[in-house]
């Protein structure tokens, strides 16, 4: 559907050569370091990074559903700050489903935890979401300094989102818990964790010399690759597939569409709701806006209508925009594609969420999750 519509839009004439030249020119970088991020997450998966520090977390707990849902919850924050969102809702979710039929409680809370975790700790790095990155380039922060910013915000946010699930959660976290068996298996692999390390190292000091992320994941994905390799854990296929080639494509031409929709209508119209001033209710009305977009239009395509938009207004304003971005993303299904592969690795474990399941969960959390992280981040710029 994406290239059909970016077809359109270059035999239309709806964008012209040299935006496309430049559309492309800038999301290079960001698809370049999704394909490689992806390659590493998948190496590490390979590994049994992540299904070992399930079991860390699944032995932690002791059995108990209340332990398991906050490991669970810490758990998908740190894999979705590191290794990005995707690889919290194709990776980690099914590890996490497995675990609790092993425990024998519940899977839902820690499945949950998985998607709200993929989207809300998705606001402490750079990396953690192709959001992020398409928009920072308009920020007046490194990497190191992102992060210090949206520390504070993202600590509220943790806070609402456990609360909240703990909340939702709490018929099946009182629930007996069944006969279960043993979480067993290897330790945690050393190589995948020290180069994943280094290649967060690497995302710090290469800010500062204004050099994408992309070079450090893509460093970090042949060394990954080759380790893996001489193990036989991956072969150039495996390698391929784990890329997700039509995935960055997807992208690609969404900036393309994108790009000819935001010279148009759309773009005046976006424009013109755009609050100014930087109180709190304009960076409200800010997030709320980008929420909206995300909505309509998933979050990658909203970020790059919004994010140009209110890049005069300085870098609270863009901010506030992923706040609505990342955590408003959440809300509905089509508000990220995270959603929807979160939705599609359930499924191929066997679970089903209806869309009412989905909801009551969303539509509790996000509001009042949106709202305290709007609140902390104009508190931090008084």
């Amino acid at each position: 559907m994406a290239l059909g519509a970016t077809a359109v839009v270059l035999a239309t004439g709806l964008v012209g050569r040299d935006d496309v030249e430049d559309t492309l020119r800038d999301l290079s970088p960001v698809v370049v370091f999704l394909v490689t991020i992806l390659v590493v997450s998948d190496v590490c998966a390979r590994a049994g990074l992540f299904a070992a520090a399930a079991r860390l977390v699944g032995r932690a707990s002791r059995g108990r559903p209340s332990r398991l849902l906050l490991g669970v919850f810490l758990l998908a924050a740190l894999v979705t700050a590191v290794l990005s969102l995707d690889a919290t809702v194709v990776l980690l979710t099914p590890i996490v489903v497995g675990a609790a039929a092993t425990l024998g409680t519940s899977d839902r809370p820690g499945a949950f935890a998985c998607l709200r975790m993929a989207n809300s700790a998705s606001l402490l790095l750079p990396v953690s979401n192709l959001t992020n990155l398409l928009a920072l380039p308009h920020l007046d922060l490194d990497f190191v300094g992102f992060a210090a910013r949206m520390a504070p915000v993202l600590l509220v946010v943790l806070v609402v989102e456990y609360a909240g699930l703990r909340l939702l959660s709490r018929r099946e976290l009182a629930a007996p818990v069944r006969e279960h068996g043993d979480l067993g298996g290897p330790p945690v692999p050393l190589v995948p964790v020290i180069v994943v390390a280094l290649m967060l190292v690497g995302f710090a000091v290469l800010s500062r010399w204004d050099l994408a992320p992309a070079w450090a994941s893509s460093a970090a994905a042949l060394v990954l690759v080759t380790w893996a390799g001489v193990r036989r854990l991956v072969r150039p296929r495996d390698v391929v597939r784990a890329a997700h080639p039509s995935f960055a494509v997807l992208v690609l031409a969404l900036g393309i569409v994108v790009a000819a929709v935001a010279s148009g209508f759309l773009g005046g119209l976006v424009e013109d709701l755009v609050p100014s001033g930087s109180s709190f209710p304009a960076l409200l009305a800010v997030a709320v806006l980008a929420t909206a977009l995300s909505a309509l239009l998933t979050n990658l395509s909203a970020t790059i209508l919004l994010v140009p938009l209110l890049a005069p207004l300085g870098t609270t304003a863009v901010l506030a925009a992923l706040l609505g971005l990342n955590i408003g993303s959440g809300l509905t299904w089509t508000g990220s594609l995270a959603n929807l592969l979160w939705r599609r690795s359930l499924a191929h474990s066997g679970r089903r969420v209806s869309s009412s399941a989905f909801h009551r969960v969303s539509l509790a959390i996000t509001p009042v999750s949106l709202f305290l992280g709007v609140g902390t981040l104009a508190l931090l710029e008084r």
